[in-house]
This record gives C-alpha cells, sequence and structure tokens, in this order.
C-alpha cells in the first residue's frame, strides 16, 4: 500500500533543488554521519557541506543526533536522513528538483563507475488509464521495499526512476 503523500512546501521544494543536497539525503538515509564525514564522502569544503546540512535541518529533511566526541575529542553533530523526501508527492515533478536528481544521479553513478549500474530501457504504449496503473504499481513496489524491516546482512541500493515521453 501506497503511503498518502502531500505536496512539497516551497521551502522543501528549493531544499531539494541541489544535486549535492540530495546526496547527503541519500548519505545519510542509513547511516549517521557528520559533517566533517559528509564532506570528505562528497569531495567537498566542510564549510559549503554545513550550508547544506544545515538547510535540510531547517526543512526536516535531515535530523541532528545527540553530539559525540571524534577522534581527537572535538565535538561533533551526527545526522541522519528523515525519509521526507519519499513522503513528497511532487518531489520530483519541477524543472529545479527534476534537474538536481538527475546531476544527483549521475554523481552518484560517476563514483561508482557504469559497471556497476545494473539498467534497462524501455518504451512502453500505454493509454493514460494503463499509465496510471504503471505508476501506481511502480511507485507501490518501490513503497514495498522500502517499508520492509531492516535485516541482518542487507545493503543499501539505490533506485533511479524516470518516467517521459518517448519522442
Amino acid at each position: 500500500m501506497t503511503a498518502e503523500r502531500r505536496r512539497a512546501t516551497e521551502a522543501e521544494a528549493n531544499a531539494l533543488a541541489s544535486g549535492i543536497r540530495l546526496r547527503i539525503i541519500r548519505l545519510t538515509y542509513t547511516e549517521a554521519l557528520t559533517n566533517k564525514e559528509l564532506a570528505r564522502r562528497l569531495g567537498r569544503d566542510p564549510a559549503t557541506t554545513l550550508h547544506h546540512v544545515r538547510k535540510l535541518v531547517d526543512t526536516g529533511f535531515l535530523r541532528a543526533l545527540p553530539e559525540r566526541r571524534g577522534t581527537r575529542g572535538a565535538k561533533e553533530i551526527p545526522y541522519l536522513s528523515t525519509g521526507l523526501s519519499w513522503e513528497l508527492d511532487d518531489a520530483g515533478a519541477t524543472s529545479g528538483i527534476s534537474e538536481a536528481m538527475l546531476e544527483a544521479y549521475l554523481a552518484e553513478v560517476a563514483e561508482v563507475g557504469p559497471d556497476a549500474l545494473r539498467q534497462s530501457r524501455l518504451v512502453l504504449r500505454l493509454h493514460p488509464a494503463e499509465h496510471a496503473e504503471f505508476e501506481r504499481r511502480l511507485y507501490g513496489l518501490l513503497e514495498e521495499f522500502k517499508n520492509r524491516s531492516p535485516q541482518p546482512g542487507e545493503s543499501s541500493v539505490a533506485v533511479y526512476t524516470a518516467l517521459y515521453p518517448s519522442r
């Protein structure tokens, strides 16, 4: 069953219109990371990364966990994704967010390399009702797997879907 979704607020849409912020959300989905850890994984300056982290916290996409002491005793705050981006109905519908999603996908693919991808392409010929059914079932399947309880030995897999008119 598909979760109830709502439209993104203007602030939420603005926060999602950044490939780097989308990557931060993905990186913190299963593992709490500090700003320093995020900056290192993204190959970015920690000050720039902190700007993005703060925007994601302010808009509810990340939550700060209790502070901890780093290896040298410095105070660190780990951040974890709240999963909010998946609950927004139109998160990929606006052009700024769509471009950011594609940017994040391409950056992540560049990190793992094309040989790590399992991909396919397909053109479907569908009436409007069939198109709606296809989308409903596709996103229902993604929702079903997202809601499964974590199991020992599992690994993360990222999914990028794009439905577009075939010309």
